[in-house]
């Protein structure tokens, strides 16, 4: 259990409280009113009921360090609306009565951990009830610090975004490939939010908007339908090929996103919207690119096409196919000769099939 001990109200704090009192504090539980005859404090479990004088008030002040320290790093915060919900969420903050003891400030002590999208955030608490937050990917909770690269420039969270661990490009930011081995050790609320914003851009303004029923969703149809130049294809993609689109691109596999838009406001795509935190409110430019290229194939006349193929071959197109679409084939060694996505049983299909004039017109 954590002591009121733990915690140290400095002399500018208790200056605060006192000056905010004229105006009056009401936060968790901690309620403190300048009136006439005096200063009404109110604190969770002490009896507060006399009116104080403003040098008898300061030494009960001094006395419950975690409710000052807390309304006062709240309250001391500039950050808009949206960014100070997230820092509350990140402590799984609802109001609680402070001072300590509670459940909320034991953890913060030993750290209190939430995951936003691929990022493990961990927040702590100093004696003057600052708040530091650490982040890493949620792959490396159990890492070393040393074993791990350090930042302190929230600036670093920027490259370290655009690459995946192969050292490929990443051009959607909320896909599931964030690179690992790296943490930020101690960062400041501003830093965080930075931090936070560089991996994750726009996540969280979009998460508190859904949280108060603000969230701004455009629905598939109305995206298409105001593409212009070689995009504006993409409104002729069938309505059954979207449900495919959204499939291939705006699953948790895909997008860390949880998709909030559907095919318009009277139909729904047939595929799940996902489980992550943050919400997406409307299509993406790089499903807009992909449906460009979809919209083109599907307009195309279909015609018969036979392949022979033994039951072995069929099985083999389907692993082909899957280890393409789920991103495993290079995880596929030459040597494993028994997996039908394998580069060299791949290489012999096509060599049989171009010689038998099913692939390749001549």
């Amino acid at each position: 259990m954590v002591e009121a001990a733990h915690w140290t109200v400095t002399d500018g704090q208790i200056e605060a409280a006192v000056a905010a009192a004229h105006e009056g504090i009401s936060f968790e539980g901690f309620e403190l009113l300048h009136v006439d005859d005096g200063y009404r404090l109110t604190v969770p479990g002490v009896k507060n009921s006399e009116t104080l004088t403003e040098s008898t008030l300061r030494e009960r002040l001094a006395s419950i360090p975690g409710a000052v320290t807390n309304w006062h790093y709240w309250t001391d915060l500039d950050v808009s609306d949206a960014n100070y919900a997230f820092l509350r969420w990140l402590e799984n903050a609802r109001g609680e009565q402070i001072p300590p003891p509670n459940d909320r400030y034991e953890l913060l002590v030993e750290g209190l951990e939430r995951h936003w999208g691929d990022l493990l955030i961990t927040t702590t608490i100093e004696e003057d009830g600052t708040r530091r937050y650490s982040l890493r990917h949620q792959a490396d909770a159990t890492m070393p610090d040393d074993e791990l690269a350090g930042y302190d420039d929230p600036l670093a969270a920027q490259r370290l975004a655009k690459e995946d661990d192969d050292g490929r490009y990443r051009p959607l930011k909320t896909a599931p490939t964030l690179q690992t081995g790296w943490h930020f050790p101690g960062c400041s609320a501003p830093e965080l939010l930075e931090v936070v914003s560089f991996f994750y851009p726009a996540t969280v303004t979009n998460w508190y908007a859904e949280s108060i029923g603000e969230l701004d969703v455009t629905h598939w149809s109305e995206t298409t339908a105001r593409q212009t130049g070689i995009y504006d294809v993409t409104a002729e993609l069938p309505e059954e090929a979207v449900d495919w689109a959204v499939e291939a691109c705006c699953v948790d596999s895909q997008c860390l996103k949880r998709r909030e838009w559907e095919y318009d406001e009277k139909t729904a795509i047939d595929v799940p919207a996902g489980e992550g935190e943050f919400p997406c409110r409307e299509p993406c430019s790089l499903l807009i690119a992909a449906a460009r290229k979809w919209s083109l194939i599907e307009a195309e006349e279909t015609e018969p096409m036979t392949l022979e193929l033994t039951q072995s071959e069929r099985d083999q197109f389907e692993e082909l196919l899957d280890a393409v679409a789920e991103g495993n084939a290079d995880e596929i060694r030459e040597a494993d000769v028994g997996d039908g996505a394998n580069r060299y049983r791949a290489r012999y299909l096509r060599a049989k099939l171009r010689e038998k004039g099913m692939l390749f017109d001549e």
